[in-house]
């Protein structure tokens, strides 16, 4: 595969039709899902005709565009992994704040 196919497949990935679903109507309202779409590539050779290429995406859910009456408001996805880990992070720093004050306190006595 040379650099152009590599790039014909990446302007492919990359449209809008990978960043917004399908909408589908149900009760009155018509959802619209949506997600954040990264990519990337690459490719190189040398003049002895060797090399190669490549290309990469990746997509998460970002939430969800929610229409009714004419009115269309967001609703964003909650990335549970993401919020267990700055959970986790705060409880650490926490920690690491008591103990400091801890042996602050234990030396002024």
């Amino acid at each position: 595969m040379n650099a152009l196919e590599v790039l014909d497949r990446a302007r492919d990935n990359m449209s809008v039709r990978r960043v917004y679903g399908d909408p589908y109507t149900e009760d009155g309202l018509t959802v619209i899902p949506a997600a954040s779409v990264i990519g990337g590539g690459g490719g190189g050779g040398d003049t002895e005709g060797n090399g190669g290429s490549g290309f990469g995406i990746s997509a998460r859910p970002a939430g969800a565009w929610v229409i009714k009456d004419g009115e269309a408001t967001w609703r964003p996805a909650l990335d549970l992994n993401r919020t267990i880990l700055v959970g986790q992070l705060v409880a650490i720093v926490a920690l690491l704040v008591v103990r400091s004050v801890a042996k602050t306190l234990a030396r002024l006595r």
